[in-house]
């Protein structure tokens, strides 16, 4: 059974996911801290600021003026806005993503096309040809 497992985690498949979400976790990151640091103060801008992270309903009796003073008293919070602020920040997210995932692709593609247009070597007569020389050069004697 030892050797079983080791052979398992010795195929190249498990060692590309590892490395695959090794760097994905990195790569969560950079993405999150783009947009939370970089894109989501500039929608702030031009949104006039708004935060919807602090709507919330208290589920029962009691009235809190922040999320975190009812959540810290115990009581039940419904918490749209915390939901709806993961929504948009999920579709800037994506969107980020997106857009690299193409540029990246566009790079990846320049590359292959370089590749193919890469000028091939001139290649030899072909066997016909050698044939229909050798046939005409025994005609011409």
């Amino acid at each position: 059974m030892i050797q079983e497992f080791k052979d398992f985690i010795a195929k190249g498949n498990v060692m590309d996911m590892a490395v695959g979400i090794i760097i994905g976790a990195a790569f969560t990151a950079i993405v999150t801290s783009l947009v939370g640091d970089l894109i989501n103060p500039f929608i702030a801008l031009f949104t006039g600021g708004i935060d919807f992270s602090g709507w919330f309903y208290v589920l029962g009796d009691g009235e809190y003026a922040s999320i975190e003073a009812a959540t810290e008293s115990g009581a039940a919070v419904f918490a749209v806005g915390r939901f709806i602020m993961a929504i948009i920040n999920f579709l800037i997210i994506a969107l980020v993503v997106f857009m690299l995932v193409k540029m990246v692709n566009r790079v990846k593609d320049a590359a292959e096309k370089k590749e193919e247009e890469a000028p091939e070597e001139p290649k030899g007569p072909t066997t016909e040809e050698l044939l229909a020389e050798i046939r005409d050069a025994l005609k011409s004697r």
